[in-house]
């Protein structure tokens, strides 16, 4: 299971509008240990040109859509960026976790 799955099926505010197709960067998280970043494979150069287009990219930032939970990565913490590109657009503003 993805983090966007994750999220979704946990009423997590987290939009993946391409619904995990690597076609937008609206799934963006940010890993907070990088311990944790270090232990998930490479990204793809498709998600590393969506991760180009994500608001408040940093340096362990990810696509929850390619962060697939496995045992290594129990107890990873993901943070949310304060907005995604469609949110700016859209006018939505995301509610605190």
């Amino acid at each position: 299971m993805s983090m966007l799955e994750a999220a979704h099926e946990n009423d997590i505010e987290l939009e993946g509008a391409c619904e995990g197709s690597l076609a937008c960067s609206t799934c963006h998280v940010i890993v907070m240990d990088v311990n944790y970043y270090n232990k998930l494979e490479d990204p793809a150069d498709e998600e590393n040109d969506m991760l180009d287009l994500a608001f408040g990219l940093t340096e362990t930032s990810r696509l929850g859509c390619q962060v697939i939970a496995k045992p290594e990565l129990d107890g990873i913490r993901l943070a949310l960026p304060v907005a995604t590109r469609n949110f700016a657009v859209d006018g939505y503003v995301p509610k605190p976790h």
